[in-house]
């Protein structure tokens, strides 16, 4: 299966039911301060509004939520490998994308054999504080030269105006948090967008 090249992130399915409708194909539900019961009740309906729209919906972190309610990919960051049961992931069928920031980390996450590996952040992010400095194009390039035809997905600090840039330096995926939901018109951002990486 081959992933949209526009690929954003939402901490609800409030955000799908706004967006998807505008013709997104790939998404992040990335929720953080939720009790498990909350938890399962964004996954099951982000699942339901993603299959409703034949999008792709990639649940972050919660791979048991995620496999226990039939979601196709789950995205795991690097902590988050060290808790996660990998062989019982691939037995439910589902497909894993890593986050990689350095060159131990990308060892770490082909070993594992994923279906995308995430190089951030590109730019400065004020999404959350990192140890990592701004990557670089430089670095999209390197990654992608080192992963071949695995996608790489450029995350952090990404906007419209800076897509053509990630895309030329290698990437194949770009990703967007604050880009749209911190925009005064998420609307018109994500049409921008779509119109950018079609």
């Amino acid at each position: 299966m081959t992933l949209d090249r526009f690929y954003p992130i939402f901490d609800g399915p409030d955000w799908l039911v706004r967006m998807l409708p505008l013709g997104m194909k790939l998404v992040q539900l990335r929720v953080k301060d939720a009790d498990e019961a909350d938890l399962r009740t964004r996954v099951a309906r982000a699942q339901a509004v993603c299959r409703a729209h034949g999008a792709v919906l990639v649940v972050n972190d919660h791979w048991r939520i995620a496999m226990d309610e039939g979601c196709d990919w789950v995205h795991l960051g690097q902590e988050d490998l060290d808790t996660a049961d990998l062989p019982a992931i691939r037995r439910a069928g589902l497909k894993l994308g890593i986050s990689t920031h350095d060159h131990a980390e990308l060892d770490r996450a082909l070993s594992l054999a994923p279906d995308y590996v995430a190089l951030g952040p590109v730019y400065p992010t004020i999404l959350k504080k990192m140890k990592w400095e701004r990557q670089g194009l430089e670095r999209v390039t390197e990654w992608k030269r080192l992963i071949g035809d695995l996608p790489l997905v450029a995350i952090g600090g990404m906007s419209v105006e800076r897509a053509a840039g990630a895309f030329e330096a290698g990437a194949d995926i770009v990703s967007a948090v604050t880009d749209i939901t911190l925009n005064d018109d998420p609307e018109g951002r994500l049409r921008r967008w779509i119109e950018a990486t079609r």
